[in-house]
């Protein structure tokens, strides 16, 4: 955790999670889902739980939610302990990914449900919830019914409704994984651009490592109901605090003990992400100071924009390297399966991972 965002939690100002444990069922075969979470998740901070299915993320953020409770451990929300409060006295809404909107009820009633549970006056809660269709983009659209709507703009409703009572922390639970992928990848762009103006705390939870990546202040990887590292995208990325997120998020592409002995003369195991290899021609010599690897090209495969090389290395182990297709085509680069190629980076790309 970076200080200030320490300091900000501890504060009172985010979410802060203290020996959270989670298990289901009992004797033999109970599961403990959540095992040992210690967290804090600053104040305005866009902070993303990224993990395989049943590494525990989700379990997580119900505990926040307050869907479930704790087997031990306490949640504090903006200061106060509220980890045996019921959800609704909690400080938070929470967006699902199927976004549970009342098929019944118009948009406008949808986004207006909360704030007329609150007690809300009617004219008063119509005019919010007005302002909160405007500002996702939604202004005329408050008569329809979600079924005339598209996946995104219901998600953009289930936002708005969830907003527009200005909770501390809006939990996200996997919400864009029902849309397809340029309409998820503009949402992604869009919720962080709403994220940033509303200035509230996001706790988003996926699977999706490029999503983490893309739109987090910062991240926690789980495995087995454990946080494996807590990051920037950037250090999660670039420096992975063990070879499981370092396989997770992004390519697993590992020099082994024998391997790495042979390539770049030192024991250990080390991690080069595909973007920062060079592959040529196998009699094509390394630049002054540059690794080199020479090796047969596996497969390939063409994604476009980007060829991916799967390269199975003399020293044994196979790396894959990732080539921009700005001249070569389809063609150009499927004719190297089979080919013998050399691989080339820069020393410092090889990252040691932790015994």
């Amino acid at each position: 955790m970076t200080e200030p965002a320490a300091r900000t939690a501890a504060a009172g100002g985010g979410v802060v999670l203290r020996g959270l444990r989670k298990t289901f069922g009992t004797g033999p075969g109970a599961v403990r889902a959540v095992d040992g979470v210690d967290l804090e998740i600053a104040d305005g901070e866009f902070f993303s739980m990224l993990g395989p299915s049943g590494s525990g993320k989700t379990t997580v953020l119900r505990l926040i939610a307050g869907f479930e409770l704790p087997t031990e451990g306490t949640v504090v929300l903006g200061g106060r302990d509220v980890t045996a409060l019921a959800p609704f006295q909690r400080d938070v809404n929470t967006v699902f990914q199927d976004y549970a909107l009342f098929p019944h009820l118009s948009v406008l009633d949808n986004v207006a449900y909360g704030l007329r549970v609150k007690g809300v006056p009617r004219v008063r809660r119509r005019e919010q919830a007005e302002q909160a269709l405007a500002s996702m983009q939604l202004a005329g659209l408050g008569g329809r019914r979600p079924s005339q709507l598209s996946g995104g703009q219901r998600q953009r409703v289930a936002l708005a409704r969830a907003l527009v009572n200005r909770p501390r922390v809006l939990l996200l639970d996997e919400p864009l994984g029902a849309l397809d992928l340029k309409l998820r990848e503009q949402m992604q762009v869009e919720l962080k651009a709403i994220q940033r103006d509303v200035g509230i705390t996001f706790v988003f939870v996926t699977h999706d490592q490029e999503e983490a990546l893309t739109m987090s202040d910062r991240v926690a990887v789980f495995h087995a109901g454990r946080i494996e590292q807590v990051g920037t995208p950037a250090e999660v990325y670039e420096h992975p605090a063990s070879a499981f997120v370092a396989g997770f998020v992004g390519t697993s592409n590992l020099l082994r003990d024998a391997a790495s002995r042979a390539v770049l003369g030192r024991p250990g195991l080390h991690l080069v992400r595909p973007e920062k290899i060079r592959l040529v021609a196998a009699d094509e010599p390394a630049a002054a100071g540059e690794v080199c690897a020479d090796g047969a090209v596996r497969e390939v495969a063409y994604a476009g924009a980007t060829t991916r090389f799967v390269v199975t290395l003399d020293a044994g182990d196979e790396l894959v390297a990732l080539r921009q297709n700005a001249d070569a085509g389809q063609a150009d680069a499927v004719a190297l399966r089979g080919a013998r190629v050399r691989l080339l980076w820069h020393p410092d790309h090889a990252y040691r991972l932790p015994d």
